[in-house]
């Protein structure tokens, strides 16, 4: 296509975006599909890093919960980057204008979310709240290394770096089978402890008999979050508005793109 000098900026744009996020798309999704696929070179090649919080990751549960997230974040982001990049290298109409049209829907669903959740504050915080109940309810379980997941594994992060417990608080967890099944005679789990270097109860009666000086079991982490994110919230709001016009540029020169495509056809007939 002979093209101005928009055209050219815009398909050079076009091109170098998605081709980056392609490679990137790539690696991520043949990382998860790698995990799948042999579990055991993987947990070899952590084991010879030295430390107790990546022996976490060596469990089946948790690399499996982990491939799999991994494949659908890379498969989402092969996809749309394979439809950027071949429509603007291709100059073809129909790859640009469904790319166009995926990240259009994406970044209306953003929006439409973010609108509810302010307009439905209340509403928002409620089911939010639910939402993390269940995932304690239902899958919480021992802390115990043979027996963590996923979930588990991100409440135990989540709980020792925000210094909070549970939802609302540490009885959250009698909610969860699994916790009340492997427990023993631990009221909280270690996570929920103030907590040494090392990720480890500073007192070791913690777990059985926590306190407010030796745990945060009164504190629930959905309102440390909350606080978290009001104290950051310069930066959360420079980072979603970062995403959103990374995305509108994108659709913006997809359309563009096309556009010109279109009036070069025209001109040739």
């Amino acid at each position: 296509m002979g093209c101005d000098c928009e055209s050219c900026i815009a398909k050079s744009l076009l091109s170098l975006f998605n081709f980056v996020f392609f490679v990137l798309g790539s690696i991520v999704l043949g990382v998860g599909i790698w995990l799948v696929a042999d579990k055991s070179s993987f947990v070899a090649l952590l084991k010879m890093v030295e430390s107790d919080q990546l022996e976490h990751f060596t469990q089946p549960a948790v690399i499996e919960q982990l491939a799999y997230f991994l494949i659908a974040i890379g498969a989402v982001m092969f996809f749309l980057s394979f439809l950027g990049y071949c429509g603007a290298l291709r100059e073809s109409q129909c790859l640009l204008t469904t790319y166009g049209l995926f990240l259009l829907v994406i970044l209306i669903l953003e929006v439409a979310a973010g609108g509810l959740a302010v307009a439905y504050k209340d509403r928002a915080k409620t089911e939010t709240k639910n939402y993390l109940q269940t995932t304690i309810s239902k899958y919480y379980s021992s802390n115990d290394r043979n027996q963590s997941d996923a979930v588990t594994l991100m409440w135990n992060y989540l709980m020792s770096e925000m210094h909070c417990c549970g939802v609302e608080d540490y009885r959250d967890f009698s909610l969860s089978d699994k916790w009340n099944e492997s427990k023993g005679s631990r009221v909280v789990p270690e996570a929920c402890c103030v907590q040494t270097a090392l990720f480890e109860p500073q007192d070791k009666n913690c777990p059985f008999s926590p306190t407010d000086s030796n745990s945060y079991y009164k504190q629930g982490c959905y309102d440390a979050l909350i606080d978290w994110i009001m104290y950051n919230r310069n930066l959360v709001i420079i980072v979603a508005i970062g995403v959103g016009l990374v995305q509108l540029v994108a659709i913006f020169l997809a359309f563009c793109l096309c556009k010109a495509i279109d009036k070069y056809q025209g001109m040739r007939l």
